[in-house]
């Protein structure tokens, strides 16, 4: 399968700041990944090396789970993303975003960028992958479109319980919600994102669990600004500019080394996604939900 967009979606993306439906996987392989990440769900409830799954899956679960890093390299999400970021491509995060079914979380408005070091960056692109029914019901995300061509808004911490998000945090102007659209996808369809674009999601009143995957793909031109340093997994091309430490996909669930390097990527990057919280906090560390 191959998912390399036109000039018209190209032209589309970077006037809203998001493209939707990108078909990357079949009905059945969508099936086949839900069914592996529930037996993930069974077989290793109680985590590894002192963190629970949620950890993993709440970040860098590209760094002790297989099925995550090769998801990242999914030949038809690589040729979409490529379109957008060209032919040097780096995976900074797989996150995997499971909202249960009837959960009242909500994520408030915010852009990804805010927190993560890299400035105003256009060279990064999120992309959210569909592996259950995301609809509108189900609280898929909602996008404003043409927000990103502002720069990086202020944004301030809530720490609303209901608020999925690790500090609550929301944009501090004001977001009209009749400029929103929704973000539905089928299973096995994929969005992509721009990093400034005001995005949120609201509660899961489906009768399913909505489950999805996003994947944050950045080029080797990108310079982590607050942190001391950063890692990202080549994906395609070549990392010239060396700005990142290349880290490897997994060859083992939670081995040895790939734990130690996880415990290692996640104190590098603490000091810059925590950076100017109003209180202490630890990075994704809520036992339900997700952040999109």
């Amino acid at each position: 399968m191959t998912a390399t967009l036109t000039g018209e979606e190209i032209a589309r993306y970077r006037d809203d700041g998001y493209i939707k439906p990108v078909t990357v996987f079949s009905v059945d392989e969508a099936a086949l990944v839900r069914a592996e990440i529930e037996v993930l769900e069974r077989d290793h409830d109680q985590g590894a090396g002192g963190h629970t799954l949620n950890q993993f899956f709440r970040v860098n679960g590209q760094v002790t789970i297989p099925l995550l890093a090769e998801i990242a390299r999914t030949p038809a999400i690589l040729d979409a993303v490529e379109s957008i970021l060209g032919p040097d491509l780096l995976v900074w995060s797989c996150e995997l975003f499971i909202k249960e079914a009837g959960s009242e979380k909500i994520v408030s408005w915010h852009q990804d960028l805010t927190y993560w070091g890299m400035g105003e960056t256009d060279e990064e692109v999120t992309a959210w992958i569909a592996f259950s029914d995301v609809s509108e019901a189900a609280g898929c995300m909602r996008f404003v479109p043409g927000s990103h061509k502002q720069r990086i808004q202020p944004h301030k911490d809530t720490f609303e319980g209901d608020n999925l998000l690790s500090r609550g945090q929301e944009v501090a102007v004001e977001v009209d919600e009749k400029d929103a659209v929704f973000d539905e996808l089928k299973p096995g369809e994929m969005s992509l994102h721009h990093g400034r674009l005001f995005h949120a999601s609201g509660p899961n009143r489906s009768a399913d669990r909505r489950i999805g995957m996003a994947i944050r793909y950045v080029t080797p031109s990108v310079e982590q600004s607050v942190g001391s340093r950063d890692y990202a997994m080549l994906v395609r091309g070549a990392d010239r500019s060396r700005n990142w430490i290349n880290i490897a996909p997994p060859s083992t669930l939670f081995g040895e080394g790939s734990l130690a390097l996880y415990d290692r990527i996640l104190a590098d990057q603490t000091a810059a996604l925590t950076a100017g919280a109003a209180r202490s906090i630890g990075l994704y560390t809520q036992s339900e939900g997700t952040a999109q």
